[in-house]
């Protein structure tokens, strides 16, 4: 499964389960995790679309060198997400070879599934946090004394009610609807997830058609959390989960919003469509029982021109794009187009 919680399935629907180890990394250090430099890492694979949203949200607020990044092999086995990108297939910061161990650390013969973003603590070697919903909200707010200079506010004080209802919607009927038409084991269930995605995807076009972002005039949290899904659309959402009313290429505001993002610094430069493809398409046995990956869609069109920016907004507000991505942090040529 894909991160983001633990998943279950089966002959009633889809869940999508609460994150068990529900931490918080704060500045005051309240659940005796206190923000600090170098202290974490977070756990990520390219291919996840929760796991995704903590890539974006840490580039764009510069955190690169205050929170380590491991990236997990988008192929699972039997004991989850693996770390065989790294020498010697162990992370060369935590020295395991399974993300599992680390959460063995915080609780032994935990029943529940090992899911990414997970944030570890170095020095013990345990989980901190699970938590999808919440981690990237705390890398905006909690870790402000870690920021770089000219970092956006991704989750403003005066507009957090907006935000936080245009995610409510989102998480419902986008990130978790693919899930759920996917997944869904039945006619009618597969039917209804899917007329709800994209009921609401035709709500978003319309809410995007005349603004450039989704919540006031610049980048926010709502729409790291809307890239994620749409950018896996059309390479796997559409094929793999049936969501295949129409593509995204086919719906003018929504690709042109997505390019968009994907072209801004911190977005596009933290996707890797080859792990994303191959998660999906080989991990997922039930849905592709021959694990064989399809070549498209063609990549070309995300470096195209999107006019977005006649729309107006300022994609950091009164801050500035992160710098370049760390040399080592780069996505594969295999991965972008």
């Amino acid at each position: 499964m894909s991160g983001g919680g633990n998943t279950a399935y089966g002959k009633k629907s889809f869940q999508r389960s609460k994150a068990h180890f529900t931490d918080r990394i704060t500045a005051d250090g309240r659940d005796g995790w206190p923000v600090a430099s170098g202290r974490y890492r977070l756990v990520v694979s390219r291919a996840c679309p929760w796991a995704s949203r903590a890539l974006v949200s840490r580039r764009l607020l510069g955190l690169e060198e205050a929170l380590s990044l491991a990236v997990a092999d988008p192929i699972q086995d039997d004991r989850s997400w693996r770390f065989t990108l790294d020498p010697g297939d162990r992370d060369p910061v935590l020295g395991i070879r399974f993300l599992s161990e680390a959460y063995d650390r915080r609780e032994t013969d935990y029943p529940g599934g090992v899911s990414v973003p997970a944030v570890v603590d170095v020095p013990s070697g345990r989980l901190v946090t699970n938590d999808y919903q919440r981690i990237t909200l705390d890398l905006a707010t909690e870790w402000t004394a870690l920021h770089r200079e000219g970092a956006p506010d991704l989750y403003p004080e005066a507009l957090r009610d907006e935000i936080d209802a245009v995610m409510a919607d989102v998480f419902e009927d986008v990130n978790n609807g693919v899930y759920r038409a996917g997944f869904a084991t039945g006619q009618q269930e597969y039917e209804g997830a899917c007329a709800r995605l994209f009921r609401r995807l035709e709500l978003l076009t319309d809410r995007l058609a005349g603004q450039r972002y989704l919540v006031g005039d610049t980048i926010t949290e709502a729409d790291i959390r809307l890239f994620t899904t749409l950018v896996r659309f059309d390479a796997v959402y559409h094929g793999h989960f049936k969501c295949n009313r129409w593509k995204l290429t086919e719906n003018r505001v929504l690709w042109a919003y997505v390019r968009d993002l994907y072209q801004t610094p911190g977005f596009g430069d933290t996707v890797d469509f080859d792990h994303i493809k191959r998660h999906y398409y080989q991990v997922h046995s039930g849905i592709n029982p021959t694990g064989i990956v399809p070549l498209g869609p063609d990549l070309a069109g995300w470096l195209t021109p999107h006019h977005r920016a006649e729309l107006g907004g300022r994609p950091f507000g009164d801050g500035t794009p992160p710098g370049p991505v760390p040399e080592a942090e780069r996505v594969p040529a295999r991965g972008r187009p």
